[in-house]
């Protein structure tokens, strides 16, 4: 689907989908993009999981603090606790992905009732 040759979705790519699959503009289709990213990471940022059924979660983790070296010179570092987001794949997404890797492999593919 991706049209840049490398295997990756742009976020004007995304747009670009949003704006052919719905009939809308590319600016509308732009805000819409714009407004699921900044709902998921505001809600991250107040700690919040979110699920979207079918597709995965996104969630916090935190990691704690550690003791690392500079690449450069070897000395030790103290590296502070911080938190990262982190995106589990649900179940039908993992399903889904397979499902196709295994049909562009020639392997049989089999229907998965739900």
């Amino acid at each position: 689907m991706t049209t840049n040759g490398v295997g990756s979705m742009t976020k004007a790519e995304l747009v670009e989908e949003v704006s052919r699959v719905s009939d809308l503009t590319k600016k509308h289709s732009e805000v819409i993009v714009d407004t699921v990213f900044k709902s998921i990471i505001d809600a991250l940022h107040r700690g919040e999981k979110i699920e979207l059924r079918g597709f995965g979660s996104f969630r916090l983790r935190k990691r704690e603090p550690r003791k690392g070296r500079n690449p450069k010179t070897g000395d030790k570092v103290d590296v502070p606790p911080k938190k990262v987001p982190y995106f589990k794949p649900g179940k039908e997404l993992k399903e889904l992905i397979n499902r196709e890797a295994e049909a562009a492999d020639g392997s049989p593919v089999v229907a998965v009732a739900t």
